[in-house]
């Protein structure tokens, strides 16, 4: 059969239906996987595909393509399919190597791994919260960059999610968000199939979800019957029409559709269909039980229609950014910069410099002065924190705020939602234009571990803001001390964790965060005063920091010191004492700032035993968890910390208490060179 001789019902049906065993054929011949999504969502998918997304599978990174976020990431066989037969550089042979070693085609969409995939998703309701922050990105750029007479910046970010993410209380903490900024370039499509793991969702999940959404100030929709792309079609046209609100539309689909035994059925989620259970869902479907992975010619004739009409979109869009340039040639070289994500050369010109004088300063109020100072200079500097801004200091002046009427505003107001904020931040680092921060306190961190955890997997540039940084932070108590926080952070590979002690530290602290391109920055900040390291006094202070530790303060005398105080934060200035103390009684000590483990850990092995001399014992002095340090440094360290939680007092109190004075470093330090 010719492609011109089949009619446009069937060649529908039969792309749909390629997607469906195409996935199911990734599943079964990886012996793992998820089968049930595909089957039952491949319709709608391949209406948004087919009719309206805009791609090119030639250049995945064209910056005005609409994005399609797979927030139920468990599906992957289904997008795997997709960018396949539209022409992304993801061959069938990677198809076949679904879920195995080093191919293309992981257990779950991972970006930067496969050609299309706009982001990693697997953990439910990550992928919702990320396409609001793409949401976010593309509206703000629109109104910065678009002017009457070019439009450089207009694309919608597309989500198909799960019963799974809806019930995450992360979708909830977007959704309320998004409906609030109206985002009306942001369209769900919820896959409503009533099944989850351990049944149908009557078990646990009876809310009417679509009245809480239209409660949040969705524009929502219902599509009865999954498999009928016209009216899927007509949902989506109606929601791109939708522009002052996001829209969901809810699509009642049957999980594993076309599985004679399995269909509609939990056994459907997450396991293979089985040999003889796959040849029955191919003979209702009408398909070749032979050979796999078949692939009709007319389906891939009219998937591959895509690699052309994204050449002509991508064309067009770049006739207009030619245009715009003759018009607009500073917009657009800036345009292009923060693409590009390049830094101005003088971002960091106006960041200020503290001395002795300047008296003592909480690092959570010079952070707040470095924000302001790279503010006017970094226009694609974006953030804000977690209804905490007073306290974390993280407020930029003078650039407003963004909200449904000022979509220009830099500062963001996350609300009381730390969850999402994390989210929303990965959604704007992965659309790129913008370098994205979120503050809360330390201990709240644990509210936003899982996107934290992803912008480290993936390599995303977003900065975090912790404040109140220690049991120094005083009457709030144990429930808002961090103990063990400082720990787990640095447990996560590729998450840079800094610690400065004083003002001058902080400085080249947001230095380090704003240039690193690969990768998240957690600042971890007082709450209380700190003095400054002036630095005339401390000359090596900027390098070191940059190198993640130095020293900072040099034993008296010459020859090798008797011992090395390694402080972070709040507690080298407590090594500084403790030096002086130790001197008048013969102990020469040398003290190191150690600002960040993982940028020191990085540094050539020569640097670091220059640093912290082997051999020589080590006492580790930090207000959090003792776990780490002697792993870090080796047996002959030492540390004071803390075992347990802290306990509500004055700050200077609750220090002095557990043990944070120079007479107790003092006593740690002639026990450990007995």
């Amino acid at each position: 059969m010719t492609p011109a001789a089949i009619s446009s019902e069937a060649l529908d049906e039969l792309c749909v239906n390629t997607l469906r065993l195409l996935s199911v054929d990734m599943v079964q011949k990886a012996g793992s996987g998820h089968p049930g999504l595909p089957l039952g969502s491949a319709a709608m998918a391949y209406a948004l595909w087919d009719r309206f997304l805009q791609i090119n599978p030639a250049d995945p990174s064209w910056p005005d393509r609409d994005r399609f976020v797979l927030s139920a990431g468990h599906g992957c066989a289904l997008l795997y399919a997709l960018l396949h037969v539209t022409g992304y550089d993801l061959s069938l042979d990677e198809l076949k190597q679904f879920r195995q070693w080093e191919s293309k085609t992981p257990g779950h969409p991972e970006y930067g791994m496969t050609p299309g995939v706009e982001a990693t998703t697997g953990p439910l309701g990550q992928g919702f919260a990320n396409a609001v922050g793409m949401a976010i990105t593309e509206t703000h750029l629109a109104a910065r960059f678009n002017r009457p007479d070019h439009t450089v910046v207009d694309h919608f970010t597309y989500v198909l999610a799960s019963d799974g993410d809806l019930m995450e209380g992360i979708a909830s903490e977007a959704g309320s968000l998004a409906g609030h900024l109206g985002l009306g370039k942001l369209v769900v499509l919820y896959a409503d199939n009533h099944i989850t793991i351990e049944g149908n969702t009557e078990i646990a999940f009876t809310e009417d979800r679509c009245a809480r959404f239209v409660a949040f100030g969705w524009h929502v929709q219902h599509v009865a019957d999954g498999n009928d792309l016209e009216a899927v079609t007509a949902a989506i046209q109606a929601a791109r029409e939708q522009t002052d609100q996001p829209s969901l539309i809810a699509v009642r689909t049957h999980i594993g559709y076309g599985s004679p035994h399995k269909q509609d059925s939990a056994s459907a989620h997450g396991e293979p269909l089985g040999v003889d259970e796959v040849q029955l869902t191919k003979e209702r479907l009408g398909w070749p039980a032979e050979p796999a992975f078949h692939l009709p010619a007319e389906a891939l004739d009219h998937f591959r229609q895509a690699v052309t009409r994204g050449k002509d979109l991508q064309g067009a869009w770049e006739a207009k950014i030619a245009a715009y340039g003759k018009a607009h040639p500073e917009l657009a070289a800036e345009f292009n910069r923060i693409m590009g994500g390049m830094l101005p050369a003088d971002w960091d010109a106006s960041l200020p410099t503290f001395t002795a004088e300047s008296g003592a300063l909480a690092t959570r109020a010079a952070s707040g002065k470095c924000i302001n100072a790279i503010a006017p200079r970094l226009p694609e500097l974006m953030g804000g924190s977690a209804d905490l801004a007073p306290s974390t200091q993280t407020f930029m002046e003078g650039v407003g705020t963004f909200q449904s009427n000022e979509r220009e505003g830099r500062n963001m107001h996350f609300g009381i939602r730390e969850h999402s904020m994390g989210a929303i931040l990965n959604g704007m680092a992965y659309h790129q234009g913008l370098i994205p921060y979120g503050a809360t306190f330390l201990v709240f961190s644990d509210y936003m571990r899982p996107p934290m955890r992803l912008a480290a997997l993936n390599g995303l540039p977003v900065i975090y803001v912790f404040t109140h940084d220690s049991i120094g932070m005083g009457e709030d108590g144990p429930t808002h001390q961090p103990i063990e926080q400082l720990l787990c952070l640095r447990s996560v590979p590729n998450l840079f964790v800094i610690r400065p002690a004083d003002a001058n530290e902080t400085v080249e602290a947001w230095r380090v965060a704003v240039g690193r391109r690969n990768g998240p920055v957690a600042l971890i900040l007082t709450r209380q005063k700190l003095p400054i390291l002036d630095l005339e006094h401390y000359p090596s202070l900027p390098t070191g920091v940059s190198q993640g530790g130095y020293v900072l303060a040099e034993a008296d005398g010459n020859g090798t010191p008797d011992l090395i105080l390694v402080g972070t934060g709040s507690e080298v200035h407590l090594a500084l004492e403790a030096q002086k103390q130790l001197a008048g009684e013969g102990v020469r000590a040398r003290v190191v700032s150690l600002p960040c483990w993982e940028l020191f850990a990085a540094q050539p092995e020569s640097y670091r035993h220059q640093v912290v001399l082997p051999g020589v014992p080590l006492l580790a002095i930090e207000a959090g968890s003792t776990l780490g340090w002697e792993t870090y440094f080796g047996s002959q360290t030492a540390a004071i910390g803390i075992t347990g939680f802290g306990a509500s007092a004055p700050g200077e109190t609750v220090m002095r208490e557990y043990g944070f004075t120079v007479e107790n470093v003092c006593e740690r330090a002639f026990a450990l060179l007995k």
